[in-house]
């Protein structure tokens, strides 16, 4: 549980200004550059859980282009998957890496001297592979069965927006596992934080073109689903929220947001 001293002193310290925290985030999500990334940028961001959706509204918006364009599906997919990883690096994908490796462990001990192992294992080329396979095979769904281009993309955001919700979920409500780049994230602010970020959010279903209401909501809650599934597991499989936990939710939570939508889909 926070700490409720902790979590009023928070609630009284001024809001950061939001371009601090916007180029913090940035910086700290993607590989996009950005003038600055300063201490003080560090700090906003780590204080401003809702610019993790904005950073995931940019990145959708980029990854989603190919959906528009009049090119065969498979190329299509391809500039998706490309377009992703070079905006968004690597560092979430081994942070699942290294959360599979770890989560094949036997005890909890065994599993955080997992996690501070660079090199990676069965369990995470098994977690890395399974991943960039429903992944691929989301972004098909969303290219071949979603009619027009316009809603793909629509849906491909909607997706990057619930992967990062989801990692505000995490950085909220979680505790951290350990000393290390989770804890300078996780528990930082109160749980109260978790609200601006879902309202920026929100603002996907509500973005032109309308329609399609309930695929995106469904694409926009695979991510904090998936966060909610990690938060429980991580008590006990880690002891808390790491950094490596945040990337593997941003991960898992991309994949399963855009089967989420595409299934949503094809129902209605």
């Amino acid at each position: 549980m926070s700490d409720p001293d902790s979590e009023t002193a928070t609630a009284r310290r001024p809001s950061p200004s939001p371009i601090p925290a916007l180029r913090g985030a940035i910086t700290f999500l993607t590989r996009i550059p950005i003038p600055g990334g300063t201490r003080a940028d560090w700090d906003a961001f780590r204080r401003s859980p809702w610019t993790l959706p904005v950073v995931g509204a940019i990145v959708g918006t980029l990854a989603g282009i190919g959906f528009s364009l009049p090119v065969p599906w498979p190329t299509a997919v391809t500039a998706y998957l490309a377009v992703v990883y070079l905006v968004s690096g690597v560092t979430h994908a081994d942070g699942l890496a290294d959360l599979g490796d770890a989560i094949a462990a036997h005890d909890p001990e065994t599993r955080r001297e997992v996690l501070k192992d660079s090199e990676t294992g069965v369990g995470g080329a098994l977690a890395l592979g399974l991943t960039l396979i429903a992944l691929a095979l989301g972004a098909t769904g969303v290219a071949t069965t979603l009619a027009a281009g316009s809603l793909a993309v629509r849906m491909v955001i909607a997706a990057e927006v619930g992967a990062k919700l989801g990692m505000a979920l995490l950085v909220c409500f979680g505790e951290p596992a350990h000393e290390g780049l989770g804890s300078q994230l996780v528990g930082v602010v109160g749980r109260l934080s978790f609200v601006p970020a879902v309202v920026v959010a929100s603002a996907v279903l509500v973005a032109p073109p309308f329609g399609a209401v309930v695929p995106l909501v469904a694409a926009l809650l695979g991510g904090p689903a998936v966060a909610v599934a990690l938060l429980v597991g991580t008590r006990s499989w880690l002891g808390g929220v790491s950094g490596d936990v945040l990337g593997a939710a941003n991960e898992l939570g991309r994949a399963v947001a855009l089967h989420a939508g595409v299934i949503a889909w094809a129902i209605l």
